[in-house]
């Protein structure tokens, strides 16, 4: 197939090459202003052919992980000790022990403190997380990994091969790094006294993986560790996936009790507060909230763990369903009889006002 006359060969080339180029200026330390505006231009609509092609780079060649050993540098430079000032959560013989790494991620330790035994969640920066296995005095017996992309799984190699007995879990649909035991839909690890089950996710990746810690064994509330499918206020991008398949992991989400806690792969919780505010300006619960994570954003702490209760009082992705939300975006832009899809058509208005929203 041709395009303005360019056979298809030759626009595989001509697109190839200028990812080439962008991949250069993102990587350079002298291109602050390019780096952010090329950002911006490619995370505004996933759909457009460059973004598909420089994301196709990203997660299936070497200038991914390339990308991703920058960031990491940079993180280290930028932010030694991290990027916020976390507090673990001690429950019955159960810590789970949060751990800043890049620009805003969150790598978790779970740790059953009576047999020392400790599960790493998306390890992307192996130095932090080996840091943290070592002042616990505790030993790494498993990986698991929300996805693929680099910001996630990219400690997998260092790991794993310092911990000889180490065991790297996640999706076989998503050709995690360094996978040594592929899960499926509700499949249950067990260390310890920790019982794990992993929840088929789909829509950030295709293989995408939540997963919750019982809290039944340490007479505690459940925690969810929800990689890039669901943030303080907010959810993850849809790159593998529709909006449709987006909205049945949420409501898989939905599903769990209103005491879980959410333990996010991201630092997102002021901006997605804030977007929050434009379409719900009179929600009490969302603005209670943010006054919360503003005083701690301020001192540079962590905003992690909230609760699913919480969630759903404020956080617009999770209250789709919500007529004072519908009311508040408007007609959807084909309504029909079926709820699942006008839902999802809600999702996908919101994803949009966000672009715009995080683009002035």
């Amino acid at each position: 197939m041709a395009w303005r006359g360019w056979p298809a060969s030759w626009l595989w080339v001509a697109s190839c090459g200028l990812l080439l180029l962008v991949f250069v200026l993102l990587l350079s330390p002298r291109s602050c202003r390019a780096r952010r505006t090329l950002r911006g231009l490619f995370m505004a609509r996933s759909k457009r052919l460059l973004f598909r092609i420089g994301y196709s780079l990203y997660t299936r060649t070497r200038l991914g992980y390339l990308f991703y050993r920058q960031q990491l540098r940079r993180a280290r430079n930028r932010y030694p000790k991290g990027h916020s000032r976390t507090q673990p959560r001690l429950f019955n013989g159960v810590k789970v022990l949060p751990i800043p790494v890049l620009s805003d991620n969150y790598s978790y330790l779970i740790i059953d403190t009576q047999a020392r035994l400790a599960v790493a969640v998306d390890p992307s920066d192996p130095q932090a997380v080996q840091a943290s296995i070592e002042k616990e005095g505790v030993n790494l017996v498993a990986i698991l990994c929300t996805h693929k992309h680099w910001d996630h799984s990219g400690g997998n190699r260092d790991l794993s091969r310092r911990h000889q007995d180490c065991r790297v879990y996640g999706s076989p649909q998503d050709s995690i790094p360094y996978l040594t035991h592929p899960l499926c839909h509700q499949d249950v690890v067990s260390v310890g006294r920790l019982q794990i089950q992993a929840l088929a996710t789909p829509g950030h990746t295709q293989g995408h993986l939540v997963y919750l810690l019982d809290g039944e064994p340490y007479e505690g509330p459940s925690c969810l560790f929800s990689g890039d499918l669901l943030f303080l206020s907010g959810c993850g991008r849809t790159f593998e996936g529709t909006a449709e398949t987006m909205l049945s992991s949420l409501d898989t989400v939905l599903g769990l009790g209103d005491d879980t806690l959410l333990w996010p792969g991201h630092e997102y919780a002021e901006e997605n507060l804030g977007f929050a505010g434009v379409v719900e300006p009179e929600n009490l619960a969302r603005e209670r909230k943010m006054q919360w994570v503003q005083r701690q954003r301020m001192e540079r702490k962590s905003t992690c763990p909230s609760t699913l209760g919480e969630e759903r009082s404020y956080n617009p992705f999770l209250r789709t369903h919500c007529l004072v939300l519908q009311e508040a975006l408007g007609p959807s832009p084909s309504p029909t009889g079926d709820d699942g899809c006008s839902r999802a058509q809600l999702l996908e208005r919101l994803r949009q006002l966000k672009d715009l929203h995080k683009s002035k």
